[in-house]
């Protein structure tokens, strides 16, 4: 941050709604920043809680904790007061910022003095789509080489714009500001997802990158999204994507690549080559693993495991492997193929049914916007595949035979849904994920 505010002062660092910061604009605002965070008595290993929204105030307290050695630990603005309790007592921070900061500032004459890289830099909490939340530190190296291998991949162009539309929270947004502080480019941020505002960004050519998961790439279809010109590539992340949704993309040419990565490994490890984006016959793959990302696949139950610079230490075994809970095959180039998580297998009957692949064809019917599958516990088979459908507004309805027996014609007989529940909309986290641990047990109030 300090070489681009002396080497580019006038470059656009930040771009929030109406607020626009240059890189000596952002930079001045991290030192205030940080010298009001010691006025209030945060010092080098201290954590700094956060529920500040994604934008320019948020920018201004990422960059200025590392420059007291202090710890952020953001949350999302959307927690429940129990939800927000039960972080901070596991974050344990010295200070909680509801607010932008302000009032005075401390004298502090070291600001920026550099860090050794394996110092906490963030502390994340995973997105909890089936189980409790649970924080994840990340140093300064973790982030840097994930910046490094993303920019090797993608390259990186002087005026790139990356459309931050995801929580700041959450790895994937987070990453988005620190790539751009690191590369020296610019950072387009929205407090929130909106389908039709990120149409009219990307359409407008405002945007040169953007990243996204497939539940909002399927609302971009929705609001009409036809054209980016200026798009170079768009992050799919947050699990498989449906291959109709990749395929609705290559035929308007709008670059769009499968990624897979986690909290764990600091956001993408693996991602399809930009050049590879249109290409149907990698359709439906993660991609090839990034700049110093070693893959492999454990024999057995086909976990894919991940070794590499930007994976967090505390998170990984004593030999350097993280072992992410999802399933996944490598083909003989290379490519990673994963099939979900490991703890959504349903076992039923002694059949293993991949609830993502009873998704992908239930979402391929033209009748249904969105699609979630889960076991449920049944005396005679163990578990049976229920699914939850949301149907496309305005679509011809379809009735549970006709989806059955799009299904049939598509999945072997012991994958086809035993019942199909009928909702308004899939409960999501704030990352924009389907959180099934909040799908309606059969026969609640809100399941058909």
């Amino acid at each position: 941050m300090r070489r681009h505010a002396h080497e580019r002062p006038d470059a656009l660092a930040l771009r929030a709604g109406k607020r626009e910061l240059t890189y000596a604009e952002l930079d001045a605002a991290a030192d205030r920043s940080a010298r009001r965070l010691a006025a209030a008595g945060v010092v080098a290993g201290d954590r700094v809680a956060t529920v500040l929204p994604p934008g320019a105030d948020f920018a201004a307290l990422l960059h200025a904790t590392p420059r007291l050695g202090a710890v952020l630990a953001p949350l999302s603005p959307r927690v429940t007061a129990g939800e927000r309790e039960a972080a901070l007592a596991v974050s344990a921070p010295r200070l909680v910022v509801d607010e932008p900061l302000a009032g005075s500032e401390a004298d502090v004459p070291d600001l920026a003095a550099a860090l050794g890289p394996e110092v906490a830099h963030t502390i994340l909490f995973t997105s909890g789509t089936t189980a409790t939340p649970k924080p994840v530190t990340l140093t300064y190296a973790n982030h840097l080489a994930s910046a490094r291998a993303s920019a090797a991949n993608l390259g990186v162009e002087p005026d790139d714009r990356w459309l931050c539309a995801l929580g700041v929270h959450h790895v994937g947004g987070l990453a988005i500001l620190l790539r751009s502080a690191i590369n020296g480019t610019a950072a387009v941020v929205h407090e929130r997802f909106d389908a039709d505002a990120v149409t009219a960004s990307l359409e407008s050519g405002e945007a040169t990158l953007v990243s996204l998961v497939a539940t909002q790439l399927r609302r971009l279809l929705a609001a009409g999204l036809e054209t980016a010109p200026a798009l170079r590539a768009a992050l799919l992340g947050g699990g498989p994507v449906p291959c109709e949704l990749l395929a609705w993309a290559a035929e308007r040419g709008l670059p769009f690549l499968q990624t897979y990565g986690m909290t764990e490994t600091a956001s993408q490890i693996v991602t399809l080559p930009a050049s590879e984006a249109l290409e149907a016959r990698r359709r439906g793959s993660a991609g090839r693993a990034l700049q110093d990302v070693e893959l492999r696949i454990a024999p057995g139950d086909a976990e894919i495991l991940v070794r590499g610079p930007m994976v967090s230490r505390p998170a990984a075994a004593a030999d350097g492997w993280l072992h992410t809970g999802d399933r996944g095959a490598l083909d003989a180039d290379g490519y990673l193929w994963v099939d979900g998580r490991l703890d959504d297998v349903i076992v039923t009957g002694g059949e293993n049914v991949a609830a993502g692949e009873v998704e992908e064809a239930l979402t391929a019917h033209p009748a249904v916007a969105e699609a979630a599958v889960v076991g449920h516990p049944d005396a005679e088979w163990g578990q049976v595949v229920t699914a939850y459908v949301v149907l496309e507004a305005g679509a011809e309805p379809a009735s549970d035979e006709e989806l059955l027996g799009h299904c049939r014609r598509r999945l072997a007989a012991f994958k086809i849904p035993k019942r199909i529940h009928r909702l308004s909309a899939l409960p999501d986290t704030d990352s924009g994920k389907v959180a099934r641990a909040r799908l309606p047990a059969v026969g609640d109030p809100g399941s058909d």
